[in-house]
């Protein structure tokens, strides 16, 4: 059509006025958001760390966001774990976060005592065998104790249901661990390691609904400029990977919200 207009002005000898399209507006450039740019910090600060403890939930955040950094973190564990780690057995043991066909060495839960660790492990393993007979009076002391007691009941509880066994509480139970745990998050302006790792295993455990948004802010608000944050946001010192770690955890799921997450522990080898 476009060649037949422009043969027939031809022949009339009149002029044809081509009118150019106009040319489009370039699509402005975004800054990234507050959020968005403590995540890109927290990745390049977490990049260099060897901590194998670091490296376990650095492979959680691999496998459930995808992050490519961190998509080796599995290969590097094992290499600081070889290369002499001081504690070896109880790194072989929470080793299964990140591979559920793990095998352990004759001994190895021997090197199990910490109330914390008694708490978790026999969550971890759960599908292998079987808990402890006073497990759920384990699990109710741990709530009455608070603290870090209380965030490892409730990342005992995901462990439990991720490996399909039963939870050996009721659903009020386990609803008072959400609100306990949503509980250790103040108003106050100082952010503690605390309080991130009760947001972020709130998140994990599907009750991000829980915390308050103007508590992710507040964490924003006291990263380090080496994209890590302190234990304490009010006491000096060098940015801790435990903290860092799990502030990446929160803000990847407040930035990338969904109706479903891949599982925190590794999944069975197809």
């Amino acid at each position: 059509m476009v060649f037949c207009l422009i043969a027939l002005c031809s022949l009339l000898a009149v002029p044809l006025l081509l009118h150019p399209e106009p040319t489009p507006e370039p699509t402005p450039t975004r800054e990234p958001s507050a959020v968005q740019s403590a995540i890109t910090n927290a990745i390049n600060f977490l990049e260099k760390s060897r901590d194998p403890d670091a490296l376990l939930l650095l492979d959680v955040v691999y496998r459930r966001f995808g992050i490519a950094e961190f998509a080796d973190s599995l290969q590097r564990y094992d290499q600081v774990v070889v290369e002499g780690w001081r504690e070896a057995a109880l790194k072989r043991v929470f080793r299964r976060i990140a591979d559920h066909d793990n095998q352990l060495q004759p001994g190895d839960l021997e090197a199990v005592f910490i109330d914390i660790d008694l708490l978790t492990v026999p969550a971890l393993y759960c599908d292998r065998m079987e808990l402890p007979p006073n497990y759920t009076a384990m699990l109710d002391e741990a709530v009455r104790s608070g603290s870090y007691l209380l965030t490892h009941a409730l990342l005992a509880c995901i462990w439990i249901q991720e490996n399909g066994c039963e939870i050996p509480l009721s659903n009020e139970a386990i609803e008072n661990i959400y609100h306990a745990t949503a509980a250790l998050i103040n108003e106050d302006p100082v952010v503690e390691d605390l309080e991130i790792e009760a947001a972020a295993l709130l998140y994990l455990a599907g009750q991000g609904a829980l915390v308050n948004h103007a508590f992710v802010e507040r964490v924003i608000a006291v990263q380090n400029e080496d994209g890590g944050w302190l234990l304490s946001s009010d006491t000096p010192g060098d940015s801790n990977w435990h903290t860092t770690a799990l502030a990446l955890l929160l803000l990847l799921h407040v930035e990338y919200p969904s109706d479903s997450y891949p599982p925190m522990l590794a999944p069975p080898s197809p």
